[in-house]
């Protein structure tokens, strides 16, 4: 038997294009965020991100969303949990809420997609990051960030920075 959800989800078909999305520059990379929450009915976030080798993002937990990352170019050494996974163009992991990872990017960088449901990942990102003036990486910068305040905008997201 075929069971109706009377609670579903009028959603309009959304297609952005390679050279579209919203560019922003978080931290020593460039992320475009190609689908949000709103795009989607609050099913998902994807961010396409493109690291510098040596690229670290700090040991974080997630306990509101699971994330994806799905390797399109170059290399990242993953931590999720307990393991430790080097992943390579078309690979692909998942690391699910409440679970700590973080990862390093590889010595040629990497451009990636984070696959992050439910959506609304986007806010942190916009919140933790500044417009791109162009799609390339950021200028380097020898400013250490402020992390009391990411640790406090990561808070307010419901991610968790274990430092």
């Amino acid at each position: 038997m075929r069971q109706e959800n009377s609670h579903a989800i009028t959603l309009e078909s959304v297609i952005v294009a390679s050279d579209q999305g919203e560019a922003r520059w978080w931290f020593s990379s460039l992320a475009v965020i190609k689908a949000t929450a709103a795009d989607t009915g609050g099913l998902m976030t994807i961010l396409e991100i493109t690291a510098p080798a040596g690229d670290e993002a700090p040991l974080h937990v997630h306990h509101r969303e699971d994330e994806g990352f799905w390797i399109l170019e170059g290399d990242a050494v993953f931590e999720v949990g307990d393991k430790t996974i080097k992943a390579r163009a078309g690979d692909y992991l998942f690391g699910p809420r409440g679970i700590p990872h973080r990862y390093t990017v590889g010595s040629v960088g990497c451009r990636m997609l984070f696959i992050v449901t439910p959506g609304g990942f986007e806010d942190l990102v916009v919140e933790m990051s500044v417009p791109a003036e162009s799609r390339t990486l950021p200028p380097p910068s020898t400013k250490e960030p402020d992390w009391v305040q990411i640790a406090a905008i990561a808070k307010a997201h419901g991610n968790e920075l274990l430092m």
